[in-house]
């Protein structure tokens, strides 16, 4: 499949990888597709997004979709564009997406509570396709 890389979600973290491609459109992330469509695959890392997302999740965010409130949605991170954030979109503003976390308790949990609204959105996450069955916690 290539090599991966991580990528930063608050204190989580990414691993963004292509399962079709070799089209790079941020640094060491593999997206399927060409231009700002096309679907891509990342692996959760990282307690900001529990309890809908866990470490080792894996998602499959379809990039260029329309977003709506209470979409999961992966962006890049501000500041950093190299990294990138998996939070909740909550609201859109004339800056951009009001993204939260959903565990605002996770230690080193990055959000727009930190950074503000967020312009730059990579895509919308269409599916949880891994693990295939979750135990209760």
């Amino acid at each position: 499949m290539g090599r991966s890389s991580r990528a930063s979600i608050g204190k989580s973290f990414l691993d963004a990888e292509s399962a079709w491609s070799s089209y790079r459109p941020y640094s060491g992330a593999r997206a399927c597709g060409g231009g700002g469509h096309g679907l891509m695959r990342v692996r959760v890392e990282g307690d900001s997004m529990r309890p809908a997302l866990m470490p080792g999740d894996w998602l499959l965010v379809l990039r260029g979709a329309r977003i709506h409130p209470g979409d999961l949605v992966v962006a890049r991170l501000p500041g950093d564009p190299g990294r990138l954030i998996v939070k909740r979109a909550q609201w859109h503003g004339e800056d951009g997406w009001w993204l939260e976390s959903d565990n605002q308790r996770a230690g080193g949990r990055r959000d727009s509570w930190d950074f503000g609204p967020v312009s730059d959105i990579v895509g919308r996450v269409v599916l949880r396709y891994w693990p295939l069955l979750r135990r209760a916690r």
